[in-house]
This record gives C-alpha cells, structure tokens and sequence, in this order.
C-alpha cells in the first residue's frame, strides 16, 4: 500500500514492573509507542490486512480478546482496531511460538494523539522487549505488503528461540519454577543462568537444575569417580558391572581378560557418554577405546559389558518418579547414499532431534565410538550400503523413551538405595538391563553410574511415552504438602506517615524474637543492625530482605512511585497496609493525572494479600476504605472516628478494627471492646520526630493481624523508639 510505505511505529519509553503492579500479578513491561499518522489507519482501512495477516499466523484465531470467544481478536481486526492492539498480540503470538511462556496483554490509550501503552507479560525483559519490536516489523511487513510476511516470520521465530535459550531458565529449572508456582511458591532467579531461590527468607530452597543447597559436595565428587562409586555402592549389595581401573592400552587388555570379554571401556570422571564404548571383544578394540577414553577423563575404567539397554532412572527424596530408556539407532541403505548421509537423511531428519534442549533427542554425528561399530560391521562413513541393508550405528541412542510405568518395584528400590549410599538426595541412576520389568539380579543387570544434578528433559519431552511430572515431585520433596514455605511479609504503602508504621511494626516483630528485614525509607536494617542510611524504599531493597536467609519477618515501605514504575517486590504479603491516598501526588511525568489513577497503582498492595492474610486499610480515607472489597484475605480497619459508618458496618459484619479515641486505643471485634490501650502523647518520645497516633493505631491493627500477643504489642507501644541515629551503626 503505497501511502503506508513511509509510515513507521517508533518506541517512545520502556518500563520494567518486575513484581506485582497496576497491571497485573506478574512482570510485565509497559512500552509506549508512537504510531504517527497510522492513526488514520485502523486494520479495516487497511485494504487486504486481514487476510495477509491469517495467513501469516493463522493460531490468532486462539486469541479471544475483549469478545471472550475464539477468534474474538480476529474479529476486532476485521471490525477495525490500531497498530498498538495488533502489536500487543503479535508480541505475545510471538512468543508462544518461540516456546515462551507468556499471555498477559494491554494495549492502552497514552496521553495525546496517536501514542499508546503497550503492556505485555515479560518473562525476560529483553526477550519480551525483542519480540515487540519484531512485532513492529512484522505489523508493518504485512500492512505494506512489500515482502512475504511468513519468510520474516520464520526468521523472527528462530530469533527469539535463540535468544530465549541464552536469556531464559533451561526446562529441567523452568519445570521445577512452573510446578513451585502453581502452588504459590515464589521464585526469585538468583543469577543469569539456573540458580533460582524458592520462598522467601529464611523459609527458602535453593536449587540448581536438579541441584538443591542439600545437595552434598561430598555426595557430588563421588558420584563424579565413578570407581568409588561402585565401591560404596558394592558394599551396599547394589549389582554393579565388575572392573578396575587401568593405567595402560595393555593394561586394559588384560584387565578385559580377567573379567571376561566382552568388556565395557570408559572414563573414570567423564559425562555426557563421551568416551564410552560397550561391547567390545578384541585387543585392537580395547586399546584403540582406550585411548579415546583417556582424553576424556583423567583415568579409565574396564568393566563387564552387560547385555541390554541403558536406562535412566530419576530418584527424588528416596522414590523413583520417572524412568527412560535408550534404543539402538539404525540406519537402512538404498544403494546411492554414503552412511553420512542416510545418518542425515533417516535420522537427524527427526523432528525430535536437535540441538536445543527442548528436543529430546540429540542429532547423531559421526565420533569414535560410531566409527568403531562402523568398522566391526567392515563399513566406513563414506561407505554406500546395499539396498536394504541395516547397518548399526548408536549402540545406546538418546536415552529418552519413557518407561515408568513399566519399572518394577526391587528395581526402583535398588536404585533408590543406590541414591542414598552416594547421598544424594536427587539423582539421576543409570543403570544396563534387557527388561526394567524384571529384577536386576535375575538378569544380571547392574546400575554403571549415579549422577548428580541429572537433567530432566528426557522425562518432561520424552521422544516415546507420556512425559512425567518431575518439576512436581522436586518440588513437593522439597516444599512437602502442608509445609509452610512462606515467613510473614507485611508491605506498607500510602502518600505519608509509611516509614513510623514500618518502623512500628519491625520493633513489634522484634520484640517476638524473629530476626527481622526492614525495608523503608530511613535505610535498610537486618535485625537491629542498620545496614545503609540512606532511601531504602524502593524494589531492590525490598527484594534484599526477602533473599536473606536469616530474615524471618520482612516489613517492607512501598512508595507510590516505585510502585509505579518498578511494581512490588514480592508476589503476596500476609499485611498489605494502605494508610491514605493523597488525590494531589500526581505523576505527571508518567501520565498519572489523577486520583483514579493513583488508586489504581496503590490498591495493588491489597491486591496480593494471602487468602490467609489481612489488609490493613484507614476507614477515614474514602479512597482506601474501597479497597477492602479487593482483599483476597480478611480486613482490618483503623480510624479516629468512633462514629465512622465504615467501622460500625465492618464490626457488625464480624470484621475487627482499631479505633483511636482522645486517649486509648481501642481493639474491637464483633462489636464489642476487646482491648484498650493507652494512646501515647507525640512528646513522650523522640522531641524531633513528627509521630502520629493513627499511625500507631494502623501498626497496632498490623501486630493484630499478625496474631502478635496483646501484651507484647502494649509492650512494644510503651518502648518503641523510632531509629534517628544520623550515622551507620557497625
């Protein structure tokens, strides 16, 4: 379309809410853009636009959009929407294809003609950030119809495959976050590769692919010598191939006729299989895998060659969960192709096989130990095989063939006990048998090697069978049901007077013994040590107090703006208190220009409340008195109006709520008085600090709703001290 050739969509600012925010629970990014004169041009005026877009990516049709229904985004294009809304949900289309997970989008108004908000669930900022503008290109791609939008489209996808495999946890981590965060277990990704801690504070698990902070290193060196290995595991009455260790080709040779040929040859210390060679029958075989194995491994090992497949079992808290298979690789000749390339043709050509690791199988090339079952079948890599000729080219193939179900039960227990003389509380077992459905001692089968940290994608996206929920049983051995896996968090928010309720409710906590991460605009302080004097109130000190270890309680001071752009830094709090909303701090900056607006950003702090928990909400602001409606948990109200409507209301429904009078504080449920406490005087404590009894009575409702006895909390009113000292304390 000639006139749109000229037109372009630029990207005027990104934000990343990595928390919770006024969009959603999860991360997102928020991207404004500017379309320019495509403003003129919503997708109906676009003369064959849908149509180029459907056949570009006919899996829109899954998008439901504001209709609710399948195909309801489609019939918004047809109907006529902009560049922003068909941006948003290419980017997240984008993504799916990519195997990305994602499927929260927005796309807004801005605050002036032909700019807009796009908003779009962002697993990792910068891949997120890539498939939009990738989105961007494509819109236009298809809108000006200069070039075929599906070869972009191909291109793009890889892309973002790629870029996802450096940016975002592997499957075996990801499987372990997915299944901890659909029991509400929050993740925090430690670094840029698989280190990820569940839970908060001292509540937490670290793990490390299939690694946990339990797993020993001393369990993890032996695992990796595989002869002490089979020593420990021999004097445990585990069937284990018999072998030694051999210093020399002729040393191997002769170790072969002492146990008995044929024989197995491979590194003491290697992994991945590299270097392994099975079956082999003559001297010429030993010496030459000898020397393979030597450059793999620091020594080598000869051992009885056992008949049947390689399996590997995986043991997760004494039990085994999955179990997969190997299978011999073949290849048939046609009379006109080299082995090379019928390897290329009849195997690497499955889908299944590849590079990455979403593929279950890895691509077959053409190393020692295939040129060595080549030779014995007198046949080279650039032979050509007679017409139909089989020819054996992976003795062992990708061990990932799932079978579970078919593992009998003095198996599983075997290799259970294998797991637990190494000491590893995760393992995977590999082990040689011609049928998992038979005892191993009846066939003389044997477990070669227990690994630690084994990776889990042949049981998640096994090339045969139904993957098994190994993400779930790590973590239910690690959180077991009924486990509680959260420490309290209580996150304060309002326009003022934050930082005395968050300094309140870190001495009450303390005054129960719990070491406590405080958060808030005087510093940041673990315990009573300050451990910096200056704005803590923001997202990165938040989150500093949940990944601490020794933290059991967090109280953490939320200020509007962060909360505007950063987002919370936990998923959800025991406390979500909201002390007011002051309809004039405004962000005109951010286009935040009103006190709708404003609510919006700060009821997120109810929002994420636990069922289990409580918002803690001041019935005198008319604003945050509508918030109580959202709290997915119970409400406790403060005021310092007996008469409040809001109050009466709320106790005659069951509710409790603090009341401030001339000179107590009174705690109320179901109506009645429960507790009075003296109502403290401003000057009976620090003379410079502007202290406000609302304050202390939204605190005390805090305490309350922490289930803190009456008694410590008087006691905390009566020597709390609000911390004042300039300088840091060491």
């Amino acid at each position: 379309m000639p006139q749109l050739l000229d037109k372009t969509i630029e990207i005027l600012s990104v934000k990343h809410l990595r928390g919770p925010n006024m969009w959603t629970y999860h991360p997102v990014i928020e991207v404004w853009i500017d379309i320019g004169d495509l403003e003129d041009y919503p997708s109906n005026l676009i003369p064959g636009f849908y149509d180029r877009l459907v056949k570009c990516l006919p899996s829109l049709q899954e998008h439901r959009c504001s209709y609710g229904e399948t195909g309801g985004f489609l019939k918004r294009v047809e109907e006529g929407t902009w560049p922003a809304h068909i941006l948003e949900h290419l980017t997240l289309e984008l993504q799916n294809l990519a195997g990305i997970p994602g499927g929260f989008g927005k796309a807004r108004d801005g605050d002036r003609r032909s700019v807009y908000k796009v908003i779009v669930s962002a697993i990792n900022e910068e891949v997120t950030l890539t498939a939009l503008k990738f989105a961007r290109d494509l819109y236009l791609c298809i809108a000006q119809d200069v070039e075929d939008p599906t070869i972009k489209l191909k291109n793009v996808i890889e892309d973002l495959r790629n870029l996802s495999d450096d940016l975002c946890l592997g499957p075996s981590t990801a499987c372990i976050v997915n299944a901890a965060e659909e029991r509400s277990i929050p993740a925090i990704r430690l670094s840029s590769g698989n280190l990820v801690q569940l839970g908060y504070g001292a509540k937490q698990r670290r793990i490390w692919t299939a690694e946990t902070d339990r797993t020993s290193a001393i369990a993890e060196t032996i695992s990796r010598d595989k002869d002490l290995t089979k020593s420990l595991l021999t004097s445990a009455g585990v069937p284990i191939p018999e072998g030694r260790i051999v210093s020399s080709p002729d040393d191997a040779w002769e170790a072969a006729q002492e146990i008995g040929l044929p024989v197995a040859v491979k590194p003491i210390d290697g992994n991945h299989g590299r270097g392994v060679f099975i079956n082999l029958h003559t001297q010429e075989e030993i010496e030459a895998a000898y020397a393979v194995a030597i450059n793999e491994g620091s020594e080598v090992l000869v051992e009885r060659h056992i008949l049947g497949d390689e399996h590997r079992l995986l043991v997760v808290g004494d039990k085994v969960v999955a179990a997969a298979k190997g299978e011999a690789v073949w290849v048939n000749g046609d009379g006109k192709h080299s082995v090379l390339d019928l390897i290329e043709l009849q195997i690497n050509s499955d889908p299944r096989r590849g590079k990455t690791e979403e593929c279950p199988l890895n691509p077959v090339r053409i190393d020692s130990a295939v040129e060595l079952d080549l030779a014995r079948q007198d046949l080279t890599a650039a032979s050509i095989p007679t017409q139909d000729q089989k020819v054996l080219i992976q003795r062992n193939g990708n061990v990932a063939f799932d079978v579970t179900d078919l593992v009998h039960p003095d198996v599983a227990e075997q290799v259970a006990l294998a797991a637990r003389v190494v000491g590893l509380e995760i393992a995977g077992v590999d082990l040689v048998a011609e049928d998992i459905s038979r005892p191993l001692k009846e066939q003389k089968a044997a477990i070669v090697e227990v690994n630690a940290g084994p990776g889990l994608l042949m049981h998640l996206k096994p090339a045969s069978g139904k993957p098994q929920p190994v993400g779930k049983a790590i973590t239910n051995h690690l959180f077991p049901p009924g486990a509680d896996f959260r420490i309290p968090v209580v996150g304060i928010s309002g326009s003022y007077g934050k930082t005395s309720v968050a300094e309140m409710v870190a001495h009450f906590l303390r005054l129960t013994n719990l070491y406590v991460g405080l958060s808030c605009s005087k510093g940041l302080f673990f315990g009573h040590r300050a451990i910096q004097r200056n704005n803590a109130a923001n997202w990165e000190n938040a989150r500093r107090t949940l990944l601490n270890r020794a933290v059991e309680a967090s109280v953490i001071e939320n200020n509007n703006l962060s909360m505007l752009v950063e987002g919370l830094a936990y998923d959800r709090c025991q406390v979500g208190v909201v002390l007011n909303i002051d309809p004039t701090g405004v962000f005109p900056k951010y286009a935040i220009y009103d006190q709708d607006q404003l609510f919006s950003i700060v009821r997120t702090q109810v929002d994420v409340v636990l069922p289990t928990g409580y918002a803690v909400l001041n019935a005198d602001d008319s604003l945050v008195a509508q918030m109580a409606e959202l709290s997915d948990g119970e409400v406790i109200f403060f005021s310092q109006n007996n008469d409040s409507p809001i109050v009466k209301t709320h106790l005659k429904n069951g509710g409790r709520a603090v009341v401030l009078d001339k000179e107590t504080i009174v705690l109320k449920s179901n109506n009645k008085e429960q507790k009075i406490i003296p109502a403290p005087q401003s000057n009976s404590h620090n003379s410079d600090l502007s202290w406000s009894q609302l304050n202390l009575a939204a605190s005390i409702a805090v305490a309350w709703a922490l289930d803190i006895p009456f008694n410590v909390i008087q006691a905390g009113t009566e020597t709390f001290v609000s911390d004042a000292n300039p300088h840091l304390e060491v």
